[in-house]
């Protein structure tokens, strides 16, 4: 039996958690149903094996609502919240069976969303004392975006652009397909016009592609791929507070500091999604 809503969430994130049960439930939960007694009743929580910062709790409710609405999931902590090894995340009562059926679906996205909160957190920490944002990328699993996305805000982070519809990136391969700056000017006019408060940015390779950049109207930023330290510092001195500057390009915690230094306003780190590793998290039954 399916849990009435509970928290609004959004289409796409409810599809992916149907998506979720499906894969592993199937046709039904053949252990539980030969091996767990029809009105078993149990207590147990999900604890931290190692330690990190919480996200996904929302999605972690939802999952056991999916399969039982008589699932009472307690949360101890909040997302964005800190834990320790040992640690209790969240606390579940209910039939055992829905326990047992959602375990791993549940786990499967905690651990996840807490992988990606966690790594994120190092990155916010390492900038530190910089005044400078850490931004994700588009390098998210494909149908975990909005989920990978909350992580990053969880962990401190701040999000880049959702998707392709929200904010415009002209980046080296839409420069080699199109014209020179003339080109550019008349593209950045044809966004102003037509779709006003767009946010809109360019990629520069080089220091004479930020030199040349800088003489177009109508930039909100610009993206410094790949540069040295010493190349996005110049290119900090060549802005001289024009416009908003986003470091990108190979970023790592042995690096990011000395990047937050040279004075960005940015960085984006695609690590934070696409190389974050899933914490480890399980779920223990105090009784039965």
């Amino acid at each position: 039996m399916e849990a009435p809503m509970q928290a609004a969430l959004d289409p796409a994130i409810e599809s992916l958690i149907g998506l979720a049960l499906a894969e592993d439930i199937g046709t039904g939960d053949v252990t539980a149903l030969y091996f767990v007694p029809e009105g078993a009743h149990s207590r147990a929580r999900i604890a931290a094996r190692e330690a990190g910062v919480l996200a996904g709790v929302e999605i972690a409710r939802r999952v056991f609502a999916r399969i039982e609405p008589r699932v009472n999931v307690r949360a101890r902590l909040a997302d964005g919240d800190a834990f320790a090894t040992g640690d209790t995340v969240l606390e579940l009562e209910g039939p055992t069976r829905a326990l047992l059926t959602g375990e791993r679906t549940a786990l499967n996205f905690l651990q996840r969303l807490c992988g990606v909160a966690t790594q994120t957190r190092r990155y916010v920490e390492a900038v530190r004392p910089h005044l400078v944002q850490v931004w994700d990328t588009r390098k998210t699993t494909p149908g975990w975006r909005l989920l990978e996305k909350a992580a990053v805000r969880a962990g401190g982070g701040t999000n880049h652009r959702m998707g392709l519809f929200d904010h415009v990136m002209v980046k080296d391969n839409h420069l080699a397909a199109g014209g020179g700056l003339e080109a550019l000017q008349a593209g950045i006019d044809r966004v102003r016009n037509e779709r006003p408060g767009t946010r809109l940015q360019i990629e520069a390779d080089t220091l004479e592609q930020v030199a040349a950049f800088l003489t177009l109207r109508g930039l909100d930023m610009l993206l410094l791929d790949n540069m040295s330290c010493d190349e996005l510092r110049e290119a900090v001195r060549l802005n001289a507070g024009r416009l908003w500057l986003e470091a990108s390009g190979g970023v790592t915690l042995d690096t990011v500091g000395a990047i937050a230094a040279t004075g960005v306003n940015a960085i984006s780190v695609g690590a934070l999604t696409h190389s974050a590793r899933a914490l480890d998290l399980g779920l223990d039954f105090e009784d039965a």
